[in-house]
């Protein structure tokens, strides 16, 4: 595998563990939140992050790349959302998770620009336009709190 593929698959596996932690961190809140309009949403963007995840693991997997099995950065924020929503309620959850948005978003805006135009397409048509519309359904969320 030449150098940049492997700088590729790396990068794009930064994200899938990003993407993983995420579906982990909205799957913890799912199981401490009743309130139906809250729970709409986190499900939405949950299923986005599996979609993700997959589309990665596939992408990564047709460059001849391994995808990672592990979560990574959004370890963090599941632990502030396990502890959050048992002590201080939904708008604790909420506000850990749009963290977690926030980051995913700017992880996948700082690091395009170390892929190849191949795979910045990828990220840009395939997975920057659903991390936005997460990112924002959370704000919105937020806000009407």
């Amino acid at each position: 595998m030449s150098n940049q593929r492997t700088n590729d698959v790396d990068q794009l596996n930064s994200f899938l563990r990003g993407e993983l932690s995420a579906v982990e961190t909205y799957g913890q809140a799912l199981g401490k939140i009743d309130e139906q309009r809250s729970l709409s949403v986190l499900r939405e963007n949950r299923a986005s992050h599996e979609r993700r995840a997959d589309a990665l693991r596939q992408y990564i997997r047709s460059i001849g790349g391994q995808p990672s099995q592990e979560s990574g950065a959004w370890g963090t924020f599941a632990k502030a959302v396990e502890g959050g929503a048992a002590a201080l309620g939904t708008g604790a959850a909420i506000a850990a998770l749009e963290e977690g948005e926030d980051h995913g978003l700017a992880d996948y805006r700082r690091d395009l620009s170390e892929l190849s135009a191949e795979s910045r397409v990828f990220v840009t048509t395939e997975l920057l336009p659903l991390q936005q519309r997460t990112h924002e359904a959370l704000s919105a969320l937020k806000s009407k709190r």
